[in-house]
Order: structure tokens, then sequence, then C-alpha cells
């Protein structure tokens, strides 16, 4: 295969029911319009994720199967997906079904456009901003509380970092800092990095098959006091522009 120009990075856990038709759905929506590869990481699954993935790789050349040998949480199976990613453009879905990928390609039609319309030095991210949840109210709510509490704090302008469906240059990912939970809070990571975060309207599907692993807990309190370790990190970072001198470009 040529290199791929977009990683699609999906972190999966005990979802041997949505790999194969997710999969399918990617497929769907790029072949013939761009040149991709499509890297599930397993967070170590009790179930038969890792062996119906495996057996997927036969119908999907593109495919790549990372394995987790313990759990180490969703944040950590992204951060392996894009470690090992070799397109320099990545896009990240959740492994529930959720997303949809069909969305895929406006996101790349839509990064075309601020690419050209931007600096090209400063480092942009698409975050997908579900507008209609299709969960429970339980977890819309929790969801809002956290969303409204993080804004506040974080001022980072985006309405849902919650959403797993985001496109960002792998490059600028491997400079943020890794922590557990951090793929909640990437908005606000990239810009302490000086970028740009631009919010596109997606939709979000409910959950057909297996069980949610999040719950109120661990998707509003924890969420909570993760945002107070992101102030910390923004407190602490100095970014300045940069220009080389005419001295040291006429050295050259």
């Amino acid at each position: 295969l040529p290199p791929a120009a977009v990683a699609v990075v999906v972190p999966v856990h005990d979802e041997q029911d949505n790999v194969g038709p997710l999969l399918d759905e990617i497929h769907a929506a790029l072949e013939g319009r761009v040149d991709f590869e499509v890297l599930f990481v397993d967070d170590a699954s009790g179930d038969e994720t890792l062996r119906r993935l495996h057996e997927a790789c036969g119908a999907h050349p593109r495919l790549r199967v990372l394995r987790h040998l313990r759990n180490c949480g969703q944040s950590a199976a992204v951060v392996t997906g894009v470690r090992r990613a070799s397109a320099p453009l990545v896009v990240t879905l959740d492994g529930d079904g959720q997303n949809d990928p069909a969305d895929i390609p406006s996101l790349l039609e839509r990064w075309q456009v601020e690419s050209r319309a931007g600096s090209g030095e400063q480092a942009l991210m698409l975050a997908g901003w579900r507008q209609q949840r299709r969960d429970h109210g339980l977890r819309r709510l929790s969801s809002r509380v956290a969303n409204g509490f993080r804004a506040r704090m974080l001022g980072d302008g985006t309405p849902d970092t919650g959403c797993g469906l985001k496109m960002f240059e792998r490059e600028l990912f491997l400079r943020l800092p890794h922590f557990d939970h951090m793929h909640r809070f990437l908005p606000a990571l990239v810009l302490r990095e000086g970028g740009r975060v631009i919010s596109v309207p997606v939709h979000h599907r409910p959950r057909l098959r297996g069980q949610s692993h999040y719950g109120v807990w661990n998707r509003l309190w924890v969420g909570l006091v993760d945002v107070l370790g992101v102030m910390w990190l923004r407190r602490r970072i100095r970014l300045s522009p940069v220009e080389e001198t005419p001295a040291s470009a006429a050295e050259r």
C-alpha cells in the first residue's frame, strides 16, 4: 500500500459486536477518497474483540490491530494508536459506534478550507460537536455539567470536548502532555500549544450494541478533578513568536 495520508485511530475495550460494523463503515466512508490506514487499539478486552479484529484483517488490508496487554484506559489507547500511525493526519473515533464515520469526509474538506485560510505555522484541530445527543438523560446531564464547568474554568471555547470524533496533525498530538483522561481535554491542550480549535457539527448515534464503559462517576466527577490538573499545565507554559534573524539566515 502507498503511504497513508490519514490514520483513523479507534480505541476499543470489550466492543466485540461493534468493531466489525464500525470497520466496514470507515472503509465505506474513505475508500476511493484518500489513502488511509485504520488502527484499532484493543485495550486488553476480555471478550472476543481481538479475535474479531484479527478475522477482519483479511477483508480489510488497511487495518492494523494493536493490543494493550493490560487495561490502561481510553487516553492511553489513543496515544498508542497515534504513536504507531504512519500518516501525518489523524482522525479519532470512539469504538462504540456512536460516532458516524460518514462525517470524516466532511471533516477532511473543512480541514483543507481552514488550512488554506489559516497560518501555516499555527496548529489546527477540528473537534466534533454532537448537537443532537442520542444518549439517555442522566448521561446527557452529567456531560452538560462537566462541559459547563470545564468551559468556565479553562475557557477553551469548545462546546463538546467529549466527542470522540476529532482531527489533528500527528506531530501536534505527540507534543502534547499525555496523561489519563487527556482525550477529554485535547482542545485546551492544543490551545496551550498555541494552536487553534474549530468545533464542527457532526452526527451522533445511539449505542446499538454492547454496554457503555462510562457512568456518572467517571464521566462527571473524575472529569471535574482533571480540570484542575489541566489548569495547572496551562499556567506553566510560556509561548513566544519566533523569528530567524537576518545574520542567522545569511550564514546558511
